[in-house]
């Protein structure tokens, strides 16, 4: 055999050694992650307290050039601005960095802070920078929906006066609800949910206008259902879920207007119809539907749900809310 075939053979052998073929797996190669987490934030205010923002380095590669910001709620002042750490992070090691924050005055009623910290870095699992999120409420959530009723959205043709469904003190009829099953306590179903219509007198309190409330709801399905309608054009928000875990999730709701917009609307589906409304002079506008939907968010299956805060949006109308697979 010639010198320079064997050479080559020899070369060939090197190559197929050293290179994998397509589809092959690299030792090494899989991809990791950087995980930035956050110790418990102590909010009996007025003080200035520390936070430790820990930084894991579960990827590939050693972690280089780290750096790290911290923030709080707006307006809660955070010193330092940033932290660096200046040597390498082997693969899983972990960093700690402390910071301190300025907590105010612990204020009644319900209420949640998020605080927030991103990492920058080279190396690792090559992303270049990663987000770890905390969620920490105070105050207590209201029992139930019926507890945060604040807006009379269905009056007595009789008595329309109080009506204040929308800002010009419009309402549905009590009347006309009755003539397409909707009356109080009375069931109404939708989405798989079997929601129950407020008991309540007509000319009462008997929805939630979207303004952030947090509401207990205990239980454990795939979405939660919402029964509800909408005052307004771009009627939707985001609808918080907090888990017994002290975890949380998010998703966003939204209503069709009760009176025009497609029923399917932010994904909605319309329950019921009713004919005219009643106005502060009386009943009118026949002949014009006045509608009902329902709609859902998805929530963490196997997980119990605790709690709800729904979205910040005074267009959108809640009636009831329920747990359904």
């Amino acid at each position: 055999m010639k010198k320079s075939l064997v050479i080559r053979l020899m070369l060939a052998t090197l190559v197929a050694l050293v290179v994998p073929s397509i589809g092959q797996s690299v030792a090494g190669a899989e991809t990791g992650q950087v995980q930035v987490s956050i110790t418990e934030v102590d909010l009996d205010g007025p003080a200035i307290v520390p936070v430790t923002v820990t930084v894991t380095n579960d990827g590939t590669d050693r972690l280089r050039r780290l750096s790290v910001t911290f923030a709080g709620p707006k307006g809660w002042a955070v010193a330092p601005d940033e932290r660096t750490w200046q040597r390498t992070v082997s693969r899983g090691e972990s960093v700690d960095l402390e910071f301190q924050i300025r907590v105010p005055e612990n204020r009644p009623g319900f209420r949640t802070r998020t605080f927030t910290a991103h990492a920058t870095y080279t190396g690792g699992d090559g992303a270049g920078s990663a987000t770890g999120t905390r969620v920490q409420r105070t105050g207590e959530p209201q029992p139930d929906l019926a507890s945060a009723y604040n807006n009379v959205g269905v009056t007595d043709e009789s008595n329309t006066t109080p009506g204040r469904f929308d800002s010009e003190g419009n309402s549905f009829s009590a009347q006309k609800l009755a003539d397409v099953g909707v009356v109080p306590g009375g069931p109404v179903e939708a989405l798989g949910a079997a929601f129950t219509w407020p008991d309540v007198a007509a000319g009462m309190a008997n929805n939630v206008t979207g303004a952030g409330q947090a509401i207990s709801l205990t239980g454990q399905g795939a979405k939660i259902a919402f029964l509800g309608s909408a005052s307004g054009v771009g009627a939707s928000g985001t609808v918080t879920v907090f888990y017994t875990d002290g975890s949380s999730s998010t998703d966003t709701i939204g209503f069709p207007n009760w009176s025009f917009e497609a029923a399917d609307t932010h994904g909605a589906t319309l329950v019921a119809s009713s004919d005219g409304r009643n106005r502060p002079s009386g009943y009118g506008n026949a002949g014009i539907a006045y509608r009902i939907f329902a709609n859902t968010v998805d929530v963490n299956a196997g997980k119990t749900v605790d709690f709800v805060v729904l979205p910040g949006n005074g267009a959108l109308h809640f009636f009831d809310m329920e747990i359904v697979d």
